[in-house]
């Protein structure tokens, strides 16, 4: 089940709203749990003994560190068998036939006639994100930023929360662990929760699902047979279909959050208006980024130890970034191109780039246009052949290809049918409408935008159009 369908909002959503607030307040943990294993059934009820099991065990873990509190050998060795317990699942399920693929690979190259069988394995819905937040209540644990949780149907509805189960935001044990114990629900939190909700599902329907059938519309021309403009249109129709369709999905978690009592964190901050790379890092998928800073890139020893230690440290988190997308090489390939860009900007280029003068700021909104369409092109792409066809379309003088330079009609056709919804996308894509509709969210105006939008995109979903959530594969 996904936010974005007829019967998650017409079903799901207004039964469980209904119980939530008329449960007493101490046993609405037990319902967010056992509502949110019911939402996660609809969509993988066959990996429901995953979640379930990694709760049990990270809680037995939490207590027992507790136990061996003056005990570090104890205590480190816990750390250690749910880590490996943790993340050995994720590198199962998502890494398995991606190593026997390149290990089969190897073995043509040498050309020894052994070969591994892949595995028919399906990746369980959420697995990258719920690891991620499990690991992180373990390790604070350990450090003693937090106490463990004492009760499991605590722990079971951090984990499983339903509005952030599927596709984050990846929310931190700390976070959250107050409203856990005691949290308070309003008319406000529901009013302000559900026009919030409102917003993401038109990001989502009306923006993400339409933009992306000009993408799929060139994916069918075939890489080969288009022109160099529509390849750019078809990267721009991308970027901007993966934008509205995460940014949606965070933002109607982040307001099904507030009208449960919880205030999750923001995950995107209009990351298209950056100026940088590194700006742009502060803006996108921002919970996945302070998880990395957090748990992998400062242990490392951050900035503290030397410019080469730093680099290296950044160099390993961009590659684990890249590998925890997917199990493939273009995402290796993408996180690297993402830290070489780094590497540039912190030691030639960001006191440039975010200069307060309009040639600066030309400059630097222009780079990073490139950026965005070329990065994401890298994302998108998983075939090295097809994404190198693909380049050779973007770049067709610097690559010597005057394939990509014909072909203009199916250019003029899709971006006249396009039009209105491409100048839309660019408009939400800056902080311009969000700050009007704070403006006008609490009077009669935001409530008649709001249903505006909802009808719209309830509209859309009952039409059938093509609704998929792209970060689900990820």
């Amino acid at each position: 089940m996904v936010f974005s369908s007829l019967s998650f909002i017409f079903a799901f959503l207004p039964v469980f709203l209904v119980l939530y607030y008329i449960f007493p307040a101490k046993s609405r943990n037990l319902l967010l749990f056992l509502g949110s294993l019911i939402f996660y059934s609809f969509g993988e009820p066959y990996y429901l003994f995953l979640i379930l099991c990694s709760i049990t065990v990270n809680f037995f873990i939490g207590r027992g560190m507790e136990h061996f509190q003056d005990k570090k050998h104890g205590r480190t060795a816990l750390l250690i068998i749910s880590l490996l317990y943790n993340f050995g699942f994720l590198l199962f399920f998502k890494y398995t036939n991606f190593f026997i693929e390149n290990i089969n690979a190897a073995l043509r190259l040498l050309d020894i006639p052994w070969r591994f069988y892949t595995l028919k394995l399906t990746l369980p819905l959420g697995i990258s994100f719920y690891t991620f937040q499990i690991a992180s209540y373990v390790i604070d644990v350990y450090l003693g930023k937090t106490r463990a949780d004492r009760s499991f149907v605590s722990l079971g509805a951090y984990l499983c929360m339903f509005p952030q189960l599927i596709a984050g935001p990846i929310v931190v044990y700390s976070d959250i662990r107050d409203a856990l114990k005691k949290r308070s629900i309003s008319a406000y939190g529901l009013d302000n929760g559900l026009k919030t909700f409102i917003i993401g599902l038109g990001y989502k329907v009306i923006i993400a699902n339409r933009i992306g059938t000009l993408w799929n519309e060139v994916c069918m021309i075939g890489y080969e047979s288009i022109s160099t403009p529509l390849a750019w249109l078809g990267a721009f129709a991308y970027s901007m279909q993966l934008y509205f369709d995460f940014c949606g999905y965070s933002l109607m978690a982040v307001g099904l959050g507030e009208m449960l009592g919880f205030h999750m964190p923001a995950n995107f901050r209009h990351p298209y208006m950056a100026r940088s790379v590194t700006d742009f890092w502060r803006r996108w998928h921002i919970t996945l980024g302070a998880w990395f800073r957090e748990y992998v890139y400062i242990p490392l020893g951050g900035n503290r130890r030397g410019k080469v230690r730093t680099v290296l440290n950044l160099l390993a988190v961009w590659l684990l970034t890249g590998f925890w997308h997917g199990a493939a090489w273009n995402f290796i390939l993408w996180g690297l191109f993402i830290f070489v860009l780094q590497i540039i900007e912190k030691n030639i280029t960001l006191k440039w780039l975010n200069a307060d003068n309009l040639f600066a700021k030309i400059i630097s909104h222009t780079y990073m246009i490139f950026y965005i369409l070329v990065s994401w092109t890298l994302f998108a792409i998983s075939d090295f052949q097809e994404l190198g066809v693909y380049l050779n379309r973007l770049f067709p003088f610097l690559l010597s290809d005057t394939a990509g330079v014909g072909g203009l009609s199916d250019f003029t056709r899709l971006l006249t049918d396009y039009a209105p919804l491409l100048i839309a996308s660019v408009i939400f894509a800056t902080d311009f409408p969000e700050r009007l509709f704070d403006r006008i969210r609490g009077r009669f105006s935001g409530v008649v935008t709001a249903l505006v939008i909802f009808w719209w995109s309830v509209y859309y979903l009952s039409i059938g159009l093509n609704n998929p959530f792209l970060y689900f594969r990820y």
